[in-house]
């Protein structure tokens, strides 16, 4: 995945220096590009996606920690290095509370800096990973499992698992009822009372579930992903998923994968 690096530093020689080490280290396939001032980073962070940004802490008109506090609340916000030439314990412990994960001393030595790089590169994987985790996850279905820890009846228990083994097929309240041996409205009774929800909103939401995770995981054609998790037209898929999702499966696949 390519990565983007944005150097904040009044002063040019910094920014060139650091821009230099990091571009010939990278060998030019991380695109480093730079800002002079506080306000010119917030635009760029706003406008583009940034992974790592490395600033000054002391500049005019706005400070780097003043940068840090502003992008702070944004969902893709980059993992940043702070860096001044002053070692001053009260810049360190603010940068540190707003989830700086260096503190890089002026004159910056070459290896540290790569080495604060590649500890942010890192921190940035795992970010996105538990980022794409997050937007798999059903939370309503998280909770409820949550809630119900202690384990749900045994007839349950078996529907559960007969509903994720004929996800694909047509899954009716009457045939997972049958199979678990229970009279269907007694079955639906039961199961709303022991996972939170009705039967049919579960297997859609274990449908949706399952086509996030297909989405960002494969490269199968919706139409494939449609069909995988049930549902016999793309059309009606499509429907469904962005009345849960907010959004239609492929401007999810494009975004999040």
């Amino acid at each position: 995945m390519n990565r983007t690096i944005l150097v904040v530093d009044d002063e040019p020689r910094t920014r060139e220096g650091i821009s230099k080490t990091l571009e010939q280290w990278a060998q030019y396939s991380i695109e480093v590009i730079s800002a002079s001032t506080g306000r010119d980073a917030i635009k760029i962070v706003s406008e583009r996606q940034i992974d790592i940004l490395i600033t000054d802490i002391r500049m005019p008109e706005m400070t780097g920690l003043e940068v840090i506090q502003l992008i702070a609340d944004m969902e893709a916000k980059p993992i940043v290095l702070i860096m001044s030439a002053y070692s001053d314990f009260y810049y360190a412990q603010e940068a540190i509370r707003h989830g700086v994960i260096h503190y890089l001393l002026k004159p910056i030595r070459k290896k540290e800096l790569i080495e604060a790089v590649e500890h942010a590169i890192s921190k940035k994987e795992d970010q996105e990973q538990g980022q794409r985790l997050t937007k798999v996850i059903d939370v309503q279905l998280l909770e409820q499992a949550d809630l119900n820890n202690d384990r749900y009846e045994p007839a349950i228990e078996k529907a559960l698992k007969y509903i994720d083994d004929h996800l694909k097929e047509k899954v009716s309240l009457q045939d997972v009822a049958n199979a678990v041996h229970l009279n269907g409205s007694y079955f639906s009774t039961l199961f709303k009372e022991e996972v939170g929800i009705n039967f049919s909103e579960y297997v859609t939401r274990k449908r949706i579930q399952s086509a996030k995770h297909l989405l960002l995981q494969s490269d199968m054609p919706i139409s494939l992903i449609a069909e995988e998790v049930g549902y016999q037209t793309q059309k009606y898929f499509n429907k469904i998923f962005k009345e849960y999702e907010g959004v239609t499966p492929g401007y999810y696949r494009k975004t999040y994968k």
